[in-house]
């Protein structure tokens, strides 16, 4: 599938809210826990937050916290399932890295379930390495003993 997309930063909550809450209901492999997910939905109000679309059609979004003077974590992203692997994550990604540098922050980190626990995970765990995350740590009970926190870092 050839898709046709752009990505900007968006500012206002609502439309945050919004494109947050499509994007994430779709993707209930990853966010599927309803506590979990709007707590996704409300924290992005605050964050700086990208989007792409595909026309006027959001298909993901990316947002970012900071957690240290010199670091930020990209704290949430979710692709519609049918725009993986055709460039929406990376250009969503490219997106915040260009902001991260931009705002003077040295280095980003992300977090994701271990790799080898669940396939949906894996694929996200490629995903970062692919885009030139290394790993850091596994913080083992971080969320729960079924879930291991991979952490990733690069430097900007």
């Amino acid at each position: 599938m050839e898709c046709l997309y752009h990505v900007r930063q968006i500012a206002d909550a609502a439309e945050k809210r919004a494109v947050a809450r499509h994007i994430l209901e779709s993707l209930p492999a990853s966010f599927g826990i309803p506590d979990a997910r709007e707590a996704y939905i409300r924290q992005s109000e605050a964050q700086p937050f990208f989007a792409a679309f595909d026309e006027e059609d959001p298909i993901g979004f990316l947002c970012l916290k900071q957690t240290g003077r010199a670091t930020v974590e990209l704290c949430v992203m979710g692709v519609l399932e049918q725009y993986h692997r055709h460039g929406a994550g990376r250009a969503l990604f490219f997106a915040a890295r260009k902001f991260s540098v931009d705002s003077g922050y040295r280095f980003m980190q992300v977090k994701t379930v271990q790799m080898g626990k669940y396939p949906e995970y894996d694929i996200t765990n490629r995903f970062y390495l692919h885009m030139g995350f290394q790993e850091f740590e596994v913080l083992p009970t971080l969320w729960d003993e079924q879930n291991p926190c991979q952490v990733y870092v690069m430097a900007l």
